[in-house]
């Protein structure tokens, strides 16, 4: 198999510089076009990728990026609501700590399915693999809807997980298909209006939902949105079809490799959700899973270098004989700019995650808010962060320049959560407020800046998977983290209450709900008690999960500073592909004209043999309003 891949590594060092990034054939071809080899052996399939770059012009970019924007404003709009409303899901189950698997059930598939939508995309089309998405995220919240117990609502939330995880991925790698590195910022900015209004209005929904209504709406609210975004991505977003029939993507898929991947994912992060949680860090329960998971993610490796066709991850090796010393050294991880940016989304998603779903306990706990009030106070982080996210990208966009911006930015955030380390139920409010600001800023100078800098690192052939790379280990950041934030939360819980002596039956009941601390007569608890449990157990326990933030957010701008370096955003085609647009456009306009005129009668037979109107453009308009249609 090395072999195949040295012949087509081969064919192309002699073609253009342009061509090496941008493959337009079918998807699969055979070596020599069917003829047979010098040796006799049968000819060996070699997999190729349609080049699905499509510059618009601009007037065709806004209707497409609302539509993105659409998807991508679901997938905000149903974590921030559900993150508000497990308070109440655990009361309507009294599901106590197991409610923490309604979200990791959703960051566990996302991140799961995360390496394999690049790739699918790759084969099947970016509209096809955002429809799928959509679908399996509308599928699961249905059903979750519906569910009587916490074990459906946890496992329909994995289903909804497995298409909510590829909704943001599919939407950058479309961005990076449609728009320039250097043209992309501005453009993002009409998504991230978008997606602060969802950001904005998220926390309040879901907690007025799950007040006033009920939490299956939590569900429900976003399935309307999804159809409507789903009919805009089928008929707005004018994508390039992938060449190829059905029976050859089915066979360039690697089934193989989307196995290892699945279960070593499963395998890895299930022992970092179940960790000082449920089962104790050096129980076996734990230890077997994860040991297991690295011997899967080494044989996915392996297989990715020596057996895949169309690998999920592109190795080192392709292009090389096998005869020559390679390494399993995945390809995209040999760019040091790639390699601080996945760390430093691993950092993002982290602190992120769990800021989401801890400071909203925090305000209904120390601060005895109501989860309609804990949402409102979660907006102005969620906001600042998507405007200083687009913010960053308009800077981008002008300057070209990224590197200042992510330095700038977790070092902000470093900040904030310096500061939130040490707040307390006396806090004042107008305090808490400028704090989650300030680290929604500094946040949102990390999002776009890094997806910028790590598609500027790669060949345009390789965006997609660099996309979902980092993606992936951004959620695998946020999964790990709420394992990670529930056990020193609730360690520090249990270590102020057995220096009180509490019974362990009302021990039970505070770490599955610390806001009973602010009604403590339901729970047979003194108000002195209570107090006390609160003070040194859960906000101490709040405090150091903070003061952990600021070390990953410290050691994530040294990574910055040391590994990503400058990259231009200005590519050599980037020219040629934006005058073909135009080109085509004009094609389109033509060709539409004609079939009006033909319709009509205006345009005759004898109009085409003049050359008044050719039959290439006539050629032209039926293909593209096949592709419309």
């Amino acid at each position: 198999m090395s072999d195949t891949r040295a012949s087509s590594s081969a064919s192309s060092d002699h073609a253009p510089a342009v061509d090496a990034d941008r493959t337009e054939s079918i998807l699969t071809t055979t070596a020599a076009e069917g003829l047979p080899p010098a040796d006799g052996k049968p000819p060996e399939t070699i997999i190729e990728l349609t080049d699905q770059t499509n510059r618009l012009p601009f007037r065709k970019l806004l209707p497409v990026f609302l539509g993105l924007a659409l998807c991508v404003v679901v997938s905000t709009l149903d974590s921030v609501i559900v993150a508000t409303a497990l308070p109440t899901i655990s009361a309507a189950f009294d599901a106590g700590s197991v409610v923490s698997w309604v979200p990791s059930a959703y960051l566990l598939t996302s991140t799961c399915f995360q390496p394999l939508y690049g790739r699918f995309s790759d084969i099947f089309g970016r509209k096809s693999a955002l429809c799928l998405a959509m679908a399996l995220f509308m599928f699961g919240n249905l059903l979750a809807g519906f569910s009587k117990t916490i074990v459906q609502l946890i496992v329909f939330r994995g289903f909804a997980g497995a298409g909510g995880g590829g909704l943001i991925s599919m939407m950058q790698i479309v961005v990076s298909d449609l728009v320039s590195l250097r043209e992309r910022g501005k453009y993002q900015g009409i998504i991230g209006a978008v997606v602060a209004v969802g950001y904005a209005i998220g926390p309040v929904v879901g907690g007025a939902l799950a007040q006033h209504v009920g939490w299956r709406w939590c569900m429900w609210i976003t399935i309307p949105i999804s159809f409507v975004a789903t009919c805009v991505v089928v008929f707005v977003l004018p994508l390039k079809a992938v060449r190829g029939d059905i029976r050859q993507k089915l066979l360039a898929i690697d089934y193989i490799g989307t196995i290892l991947t699945l279960a070593g994912c499963a395998l890895l992060m299930l022992p970092l959700i179940w960790g000082g949680v449920i089962f104790p860090w050096t129980s076996s329960v734990v230890l077997a899973p994860l040991v297991s998971g690295f011997v899967v993610v080494g044989l996915f490796c392996f297989w990715e270098w020596k057996g895949a066709r169309l690998p999920i991850v592109p190795s080192a090796s392709s292009g090389l004989c096998s005869g020559e010393i390679v390494t399993l050294l995945v390809h995209i991880f040999k760019h040091s700019t790639v390699t601080g940016v996945l760390i430093a989304m691993f950092v993002n998603g982290f602190v992120f995650f769990s800021s989401l779903y801890y400071l909203p306990q925090f305000f209904q706990a120390a601060l005895g808010f109501s989860p309609l009030k804990s949402g409102i106070f979660l907006v102005p982080m969620l906001v600042t962060l998507i405007m200083g996210s687009w913010g960053a990208g308009v800077i981008v966009s002008r300057t070209g320049r990224y590197r200042a911006i992510i330095y700038a930015g977790f070092s902000i955030w470093s900040v904030a959560c310096g500061v939130l380390s040490t707040v307390n139920a006396r806090t004042s409010k107008a305090e808490l407020v400028v704090l989650m600001m300030l680290a929604g800023i500094g946040g949102g100078g990390t999002m776009q800046t890094t997806t910028v800098a790590a598609q500027a690192s790669v060949p345009r052939r390789d965006m997609s998977v660099v996309t979902v790379m980092r993606n992936f280990l951004r959620l695998l950041g946020g999964t790990l983290s709420l394992a990670v934030a529930s056990t020193i939360v609730n360690n520090s819980l249990q270590t102020s209450m057995n220096s009180l002596h509490i019974a362990p039956a009302i021990m039970t009941q505070i770490i599955d709900n610390p806001a009973l601390l602010h009604s403590p007569e339901s729970i047979n608890l003194s108000a002195d008690a209570a107090a006390e449990i609160l003070a040194h157990g859960y906000i101490k326990g709040f405090n150091s999960l903070f003061i952990m933030h600021v070390a990953l957010t410290v050691s994530a701008t040294f990574v910055s500073v040391v590994l990503i370096k400058h990259k231009e955003l200005t590519r050599g085609d980037d020219e040629a592909l934006k005058q073909k647009a135009i080109q085509e456009e004009r094609v389109r306009k033509l060709a539409k004209a004609t079939l009006r005129g033909v319709a009509s009668g205006a345009v005759t037979p004898r109009d085409l043999e003049s050359g008044t109107v050719t039959p290439h453009h006539g050629f032209e308009m039926s293909r593209m309003h096949s592709k419309e249609v």
